[in-house]
C-alpha cells in the first residue's frame, strides 16, 4: 500500500505539523508534499469501485493538495481486511462503516468521533431526518455519517394486481394476503408472494412483527416495545406471525421454505411470483431482467392494522479512524461525499438517498423510487426504527430464527411456540 513518508528527521518531525496548510491555502505534509489519505470500501464491486474513483477526483480537484488512495478488498474479504487494518492502528484514514461493524469498530475505540466538528456544518441541516438519526449514536457521537439506506418495500407486478381485479397494489399486510391468495394459481406456475424461509429470513418476519406493533415499539431497539418487553411478547405479534404463516400457506411457493435472497429475487424477475419484499438495489436486477416498465413497480412498505409500519433502515457510511493523522483532510472528505455526491452515489448504488433535496430530482420522484420518497417524507407514517444489529450474537440469532421459522412452515412447532422461545432468547442476552 503507498503511503505518503515523512523525510524529515523526527526530531523536526516532531516540530511540524502533519496537516498543515501551504501558503495558498493547500493541504500540506510536513515534507512539503500533498497530503495522501487513505479510503477503504468494504461493499466491493468493479462498478462501485469505478464510480467512487470518479467522485474522489472531483474532491481532489476541490482540494488542492490532498490525494486520496481508494483501497478496494473483494468483498468477501473486505471485513477481515478492515479489521486487521484498524487493529494495527495505521494505513486507514476513511473507512466504510455500516451498522453492523459500528458496534466493535467503536467499542475498540477505533473510530473517531466527528460529532464536533460537524456540529456546526451547514450539511447537516440538508439531511433527511433518517439521516441525521442514523448519524448519531445513542450518546450523542457520530462515527460514520451515512451515505444511503437499504430500506424495505414492496415491489409489485402491475399487471398481474389488474388481471386479479385490485385497482392498486396492497397497502397493509392483509392486502398483501389476500391478494397474494387470489393471484396464486400453480397450475400456471404462477404465485402470490416470493417468500423468505431460508437464510437471513428474520427480517422479513421482522417486518411485519414490528408493523403490527407500531404504536408501541422501541424505535432505539425495535426488538423491544416501550414497557420494556420483548417484541415477541405482544398478543400483536402473535396476530402478525399468524398472518405471516397464512401468506405462505396460501400466497406463496412451496419451495420458498428454503428460500433466501438469490431465489426471492429471480422468482420475481422470472415472472413467477407477484410480489416481493425487498431492498432498492433489487430496482437495477429488476430493470435488467426480462419484465417490461408497465409490468413492475414499487410500493412503500406494508402498514400494519393502526396504519403504520416500522421502517428498520439498514445502513452504512463513511468514518474516520481514531488514529488517522490526516484528521482534518478526512473529515473535508467525508463532508464531500455526504453532500451533493452522496445522490449521484445513491442513484448509481440503487440506495435510499440520505439528501432532502432528492425528493425534488426527477430520478427519485418518479417510477420505482417514488416509494421512498414517500416514505421518508412521512416518519410519523414510515416510522425509522434500529434493530439490535450490532449484538455479539447476532450471527447465533439469524441462524436460530432461520431454523425456528421452518419449523412452523413445515409444521414441526407451533407460532406460540417460536414466540415464546424468542421471547425467552432475547430476555436472557440482555440480561447478560
Amino acid at each position: 500500500m503507498r503511503r505518503t513518508h515523512l523525510v524529515a528527521a523526527a526530531t523536526l518531525a516532531a516540530a511540524l505539523t502533519l496537516g498543515a496548510c501551504a501558503g495558498d491555502g493547500r493541504s500540506q505534509n510536513a515534507d512539503g508534499g500533498p497530503v495522501t489519505i487513505t479510503m477503504v470500501e468494504s461493499l466491493t464491486s468493479p462498478a462501485r469501485t469505478e464510480l467512487l474513483k470518479s467522485l474522489i477526483k472531483e474532491f481532489e480537484g476541490q482540494h488542492k493538495g490532498v490525494k486520496v488512495e481508494l483501497v478496494s478488498p473483494p468483498t468477501d474479504q473486505a471485513d477481515a481486511k478492515i479489521q486487521q487494518m484498524l487493529q494495527s492502528g495505521s494505513g486507514v484514514d476513511v473507512l466504510e462503516v455500516r451498522d453492523l461493524t459500528v458496534g466493535p469498530f467503536s467499542n475498540n475505540g477505533w473510530l473517531h468521533d466527528m460529532a464536533p466538528e460537524l456540529k456546526d456544518w451547514e450539511g447537516m441541516s440538508a439531511l433527511t431526518e433518517q439521516a441525521r438519526t442514523a448519524a448519531t449514536s445513542e450518546d450523542g457521537k457520530t462515527w460514520f455519517v451515512p451515505y444511503g439506506f437499504y430500506g424495505m418495500s414492496l415491489f409489485y407486478r402491475t399487471d398481474l394486481v389488474a388481471e386479479a381485479g385490485f385497482d392498486g397494489p396492497p397497502k397493509t399486510w392483509e392486502d398483501l394476503v389476500q391478494q397474494a391468495a387470489k393471484i396464486q394459481d400453480p397450475s400456471q406456475n404462477r404465485y402470490g408472494y416470493a417468500f423468505r424461509g431460508g437464510k437471513n429470513s428474520a427480517g422479513q418476519l421482522l417486518s411485519i412483527l414490528e408493523a403490527y406493533n407500531a404504536d408501541s415499539l422501541d424505535v432505539t431497539n425495535a426488538y423491544k416495545v416501550t414497557s420494556g418487553a420483548t417484541i415477541f411478547s405482544t398478543p400483536e405479534s402473535q396476530q402478525a406471525l399468524d398472518t405471516y404463516i397464512e401468506l405462505f400457506r396460501t400466497g406463496s411457493p412451496e419451495s420458498s421454505v428454503a428460500w433466501g435472497y438469490p431465489e426471492m429475487v429471480q422468482g420475481f424477475t422470472n415472472g413467477s411470483t407477484a410480489f416481493l419484499l425487498q431492498d432498492p438495489e433489487v430496482i437495477a436486477v429488476v430493470k435488467e431482467s426480462s419484465l417490461t416498465p408497465e409490468q413492475w413497480n414499487v410500493a412503500p412498505n406494508l402498514l400494519g392494522p393502526t396504519g403504520k409500519a416500522a421502517w428498520p433502515l439498514a445502513t452504512a457510511g463513511w468514518g474516520i479512524t481514531s488514529f488517522s493523522k490526516h484528521k482534518k483532510e478526512a473529515l473535508e472528505l467525508v463532508k464531500f461525499l455526504s453532500g451533493e455526491a452522496s445522490t449521484r452515489f445513491a442513484k448509481e448504488n440503487s440506495l435510499v438517498p440520505i439528501q432532502q433535496s432528492a425528493g425534488e430530482d426527477e430520478f427519485f420522484r418518479t417510477g420505482p423510487w417514488a416509494a421512498y420518497v414517500t416514505m421518508t417524507s412521512q416518519p410519523e407514517t414510515w416510522i425509522a426504527v434500529t434493530e439490535p444489529r450490532s449484538s455479539a450474537w447476532w450471527t447465533e440469532w439469524m441462524q436460530r430464527s432461520e431454523t425456528d421459522l421452518q419449523k412452523v412452515l413445515l409444521g414441526e412447532m407451533t407460532t406460540t411456540d417460536l414466540l415464546k422461545g424468542w421471547d425467552q432468547y432475547w430476555t436472557e442476552k440482555w440480561a447478560g
